[in-house]
């Protein structure tokens, strides 16, 4: 795919439907620059709410057209989506069951440079906890492409994460088994398996490489809905393989890690690592440089599977 970023591949989509279903909306909070929507704005402005600095008011607004019909996608950066806006999320559209999809933009540490304020990795674990809400993080935009089709097509609530910057193929094309609720096998092994989510996949599909030069064949899954969790593909990675390794751009506690220790624990006996951020305020700098500084890397992950292997 040419080099576009998600949240580009999400306004294509969002285009595409939108000349066939008036009932579609997007919202933004200030938001249609960094959220690549301008040019749905220019396109259907009878379909665009502009809500500005007000992120309550964008979910609660959102749930409302949900109820009246409509079908909104709320865009936000993730960091304010998943603190400011917890408790409308909650109430307005979890409690409701409102059909809103919303989508947090420039997730994890895209934001770097900006600080805690504005890192958001606590968004996995904050709308996990909410009832009925899906959590979604495409690792690629073959994969973006192919669930914004799926939500495109539903009528249940879920929130969506992707970066800033354009991801890194993953996929040569839309993967065609895609299912909430079940991880998809990038590449079979038997001896470790790598599980990552959203922008550390990638990663986790060049530390296999690594491992394979050294005689390791480490199972790839790409875990793109975090909820409905795909615990049954970890049971089997337990009991197929020595041991699981996950990988992921959020902090420690409610993430793909703890949701894989906790699946691996009903089969007993499989060790789990995982790699995560760190549960402080993290350094300021480039996507690139927080995951080098906490251990986000291919060599890191290629490392520590290797010797959860070799014991």
């Amino acid at each position: 795919m040419p080099e576009c970023s998600n949240r580009e591949i999400i306004c294509q989509e969002l285009l595409k439907a939108a000349g066939e279903d008036r009932d579609l909306v997007v919202l933004c909070s200030d938001s249609r620059g960094s959220a690549s929507l301008a040019p749905f704005a220019e396109r259907f402005p009878s379909q665009f709410v502009e809500l500005g600095i007000a992120e309550q008011n964008l979910v609660s607004v959102a749930a409302g057209m949900a109820l009246c019909g409509k079908r909104p996608f709320a865009a936000s950066p993730a960091c304010f989506l998943s603190s400011r806006a917890l408790e409308q999320a909650k109430v307005d559209v979890a409690y409701s069951a409102a059909n809103v999809k919303l989508i947090g933009i420039s997730g994890g540490v895209s934001y770097g440079a900006l600080g805690m304020t504005h890192h958001s990795t606590q968004d996995i674990a904050a709308f996990s906890s909410l009832p009925g809400m899906r959590v979604f993080l495409p690792c690629d935009g073959h994969e973006t492409q192919a669930l914004m089709k799926l939500l495109l097509k539903d009528g249940s609530p879920a929130y969506l994460r992707v970066s800033r910057s354009p991801s890194r193929d993953v996929y040569e094309s839309e993967p065609q088994d895609l299912t909430p609720g079940r991880m998809i096998e990038v590449r079979p092994g038997r001896d470790v398996t790598l599980i990552g989510c959203g922008e550390t996949v990638a990663i986790a599909k060049d530390a296999a490489a690594l491992l394979k030069e050294s005689g390791i064949e480490a199972r790839v899954l790409d875990s793109f809905c975090l909820k409905p969790f795909d615990g049954a593909a970890v049971r089997r990675a337990a009991t197929e393989t020595r041991g699981i390794v996950t990988i992921e751009e959020h902090q420690p506690q409610g993430g793909l890690g703890a949701l894989c220790a906790q699946a691996a624990a009903r089969r007993g006996g499989c060790p789990v690592r995982s790699i995560a951020l760190p549960d402080a305020p993290l350094i300021a700098g480039s996507q690139r440089e927080v995951f080098d500084y906490y251990g986000l890397t291919a060599q890191n992950l290629a490392d520590t599977a290797a010797r959860l292997v070799r014991g």
